[in-house]
C-alpha cells in the first residue's frame, strides 16, 4: 500500500500523459486539441513536483533542527559533565575568591538557562514533530541561535578568565573536552544554517555561530616543581702540578 502510495504521489503526471496519449491515439483526437492538454498536465506535474520536493527538503531540515535541538540540551546544559556551567562550577575548587563570586553568579544564570531550554526542546519536539511549516523552522532555528549566543558567552567568558587566572590541569582538561565536542556540534549547526538558506529563506549566517577556543595545557604541580629545579654547581677539577 505505501509503494502504491509513492507511485501515485510522484509518478500520476507521466502516468497521466501516457494515459491521455494512448486514448488520444485511439480515439484519433485532433494534435490540436491533445497537445494543449499534454502541455498543462506536464506543467501542473512539474510544479507539484517542485512543491513536493521543497516540502521534503523542509521535513528533512526540520528533523535536523530537533536533533540538533536536543542534543544541545542533552550534550551541554543541565547536569551533563560537558555543560559549561558544571566546568564553571568547578572553579570552587580554586583558592581564589574573585573565581568563586562570579562561579557563583553563573550559578544563578544556569538555573534560568536550563529552564528556557527545557521549555525550548518541549517546543520543538511537539510543533515541528506535527508540522513542517517553514515558519515553524525558522522560528525555532532563531531560538536555537539565540540560545546558542547566550551559552557561548558563558563559554567565552570562562576562556578569558582561564587565561588569566591559575586553574588546575584537571579543569583545564575538562574543559578542552568540552571545547571538542562543541565545536562538531557548531559545525553541524552552521551546516543546518546553510541547507534552511536555500528553503526557509533564514536571515542567520552560519559563521555567526562561533567556535569555542581551546586553552593551552596546563602542566602539572611536579613538572613545573621538576622544571625549578636548581642544577647542581659543576664541580671545579684542579691541576697536579
Amino acid at each position: 500500500m505505501y509503494t502504491l502510495r509513492t507511485i501515485i504521489k510522484w509518478g500520476w503526471s507521466p502516468i497521466l500523459l501516457t494515459a491521455l496519449a494512448v486514448v488520444g491515439h485511439i480515439y484519433e483526437w485532433p494534435i490540436e486539441i491533445l497537445a494543449p492538454v499534454l502541455g498543462a498536465v506536464l506543467v501542473i506535474g512539474l510544479v507539484v513536483a517542485v512543491i513536493v520536493a521543497k516540502e521534503k527538503r523542509l521535513e528533512l531540515a526540520a528533523q535536523r533542527l530537533r536533533q540538533l535541538t536536543g542534543y544541545f540540551t542533552r550534550r551541554f546544559t543541565s547536569n551533563s559533565s560537558l555543560s559549561i556551567f558544571v566546568i564553571i562550577d568547578s572553579l570552587f575548587n580554586v583558592e581564589n575568591r574573585e573565581l568563586w563570586e562570579w562561579a557563583r553568579a553563573c550559578d544563578m544564570s544556569q538555573r534560568v538557562f536550563n529552564t528556557w531550554c527545557d521549555s525550548f526542546v518541549s517546543r520543538v519536539e511537539s510543533d515541528i514533530g506535527a508540522r513542517s511549516s517553514s515558519l515553524y523552522i525558522r522560528t525555532y532555528l532563531n531560538e536555537l541561535w539565540l540560545v546558542n549566543s547566550h551559552y557561548y558567552e558563558f563559554v567565552e567568558q570562562f576562556y578569558e578568565i582561564a587565561g588569566r587566572k591559575k586553574i588546575s590541569p584537571e579543569i583545564t582538561d575538562q574543559y578542552n573536552k568540552f571545547v571538542v565536542e562543541y565545536n562538531a556540534f557548531v559545525q553541524s549547526f552552521q551546516d543546518s544554517i546553510a541547507e534552511l538558506k536555500k528553503t526557509a529563506k533564514t536571515e542567520i549566517e552560519p559563521p555567526s555561530v562561533k567556535l569555542a577556543k581551546e586553552l593551552p595545557e596546563a602542566k602539572s604541580t611536579e613538572a613545573t616543581q621538576e622544571e625549578i629545579k636548581p642544577t647542581p654547581p659543576k664541580q671545579q677539577k684542579g691541576y697536579i702540578l
